[in-house]
């Protein structure tokens, strides 16, 4: 255990002195940490009951920070004024996904129940835009496309939750025969999610700004808040029976129109535990489930995951956009960048004690392969398709896809920077 704690920490040493030139390329800090994560599986250095243990903490934490995060970095004013194509596919898209999937995983998986193909459906449509950061922060793929993605990627996994539960209870046989409780269920996770995260996000962003101005706090202290401000609009929500995953997205997107930009070293700290906690879920993703998917991993599963990716969502997402302002390329672009990642082995992981044992382990594989490849396809191509895309866009001139981009009173300066920056910012 000690042995295996020393080789993984010294590899993220290793690995954060060269990931700023590796971000460069087609190799990202995802699939590297499943795949070492897998080789230490495979070599037995880390024992993998305790990493399961682990997974599944780490992997929600580091998807709170996330949401946050991601969320505290979109401009407000401009989603208001641009917003038909995120709310068209969450609105249109999601439930268009989840009835394709269905559909596509009968073809594939003919004998399971249906609601089995539908909680799959369910469990394959959330997206995730850790796994995309070459696109979300690449400057030249245009800033309403990457707030796009970045809003869908962080509703959409919320607004699945719903469904992946009422289909894995009805896959166990558990659910009332009218279902009003779900109906319930799924109605106050949307309303009230949202609501604590915008009492919250709001509520934290003007006490800090009220902190600064009085000279009460620091740096580093706004960095700490900023964390527990995260934890504590998803806890929140939860004590409520709100969606927490809703709730931190919602809570980081008031956050950030409230300091507007003032508190970059808030940023920075976040995304740096962000960071972390990223490549440990990843890391442990690997460890842990990774070897047994791979036993699972079939002809017919691999089919549907690849008519997931390739096929389904593309389909979905171009659909939902019909008669909007949205370019046949920026269609093409959206539908296959929803990377499937920490959404999808949570949601998994979440599900497999509810349903039917035969049941259990199928699925989990199904997710966590599906993950796995996703990471691997999506890591691939993501330099080369922002590149495409933004060459395609740039060609068609001023358009919706290439709206001039307002600044804030302190423009957010992402965590690349170099040392030396970061210490000439504080002094």
């Amino acid at each position: 255990m000690t042995a295996g704690l020393l080789i993984v920490t010294l590899f993220a040493t290793c690995f954060s002195m060269v990931a700023k030139r590796l971000s460069s390329t087609w190799l990202t800090a995802p699939m590297v940490f499943i795949g070492f994560g897998y080789l230490l599986s495979v070599v037995g250095l880390f024992p993998r009951e305790d990493a399961e243990n682990l997974l599944h903490i780490v992997a929600e934490v580091a998807l709170i920070l996330l949401l946050f995060l991601d969320a505290a970095q979109i401009r407000l004013s401009a989603l208001r004024r641009r917003h038909v194509w995120p709310v068209r596919m969450l609105v249109f898209g999601l439930p268009l996904a989840i009835a394709l999937g269905t559909f596509a995983a009968w073809l594939f998986l003919p004998h399971w129940p249906l609601f089995a193909l539908v909680l799959v459906a369910s469990i394959l449509a959330p997206t995730d835009a850790a796994l995309g950061q070459a696109v979300v922060t690449n400057p030249l793929v245009p800033e309403r496309s990457r707030q796009t993605l970045i809003v869908e990627s962080g509703l959409n996994d919320g607004m699945a939750l719903p469904a992946v539960l009422l289909f894995a209870s009805l896959t166990a046989e558990v659910m009332d025969q009218d279902g009003t409780n779900w109906v319930l269920f799924g109605a106050k996770q949307l309303v009230l999610g949202p609501l604590m995260g915008m009492a919250v996000g709001f509520a934290g962003g003007r006490i800090l700004m009220w902190a600064k101005t009085r000279n009460l706090t620091a740096d580093a202290f706004e960095g700490v808040g900023a964390i527990a401000l995260a934890g504590s609009a998803y806890l929140a929500a939860n004590l409520i029976g709100g969606n927490g995953f809703i709730s931190a997205f919602v809570a980081g997107l008031c956050f950030g129109h409230v300091v507007k930009g003032q508190c970059k070293f808030v940023y920075e700290f976040t995304e740096s535990e962000g960071l972390l906690l990223t490549w440990g879920a990843f890391l442990l993703l690997g460890l842990a489930l990774l070897p047994e998917a791979l036993q699972h991993l079939s002809w017919q599963t691999a089919a549907l995951i690849m008519t997931s990716l390739v096929l389904v969502r593309p389909a979905a997402i171009w659909c939902s956009l019909l008669g909007s302002d949205a370019s046949h390329t920026t269609r093409l672009f959206f539908g296959w960048f929803g990377p499937r990642g920490l959404a999808t082995a949570l949601f998994a992981l979440l599900v497999v004690p509810q349903v039917d044992h035969e049941l259990a382990a199928p699925i989990l594989a199904l997710a966590i392969n599906a993950v796995w490849i996703s990471a691997l396809l999506h890591g691939l191509s993501a330099q080369p398709g922002a590149a495409w895309y933004a060459a395609r866009v740039s060609r068609m001139g001023p358009c919706a896809e290439t709206e001039p981009v307002e600044h804030t009173v302190t423009p957010y300066k992402p965590l690349r920077s170099n040392g030396s920056e970061r210490q000439k910012n504080r002094s």
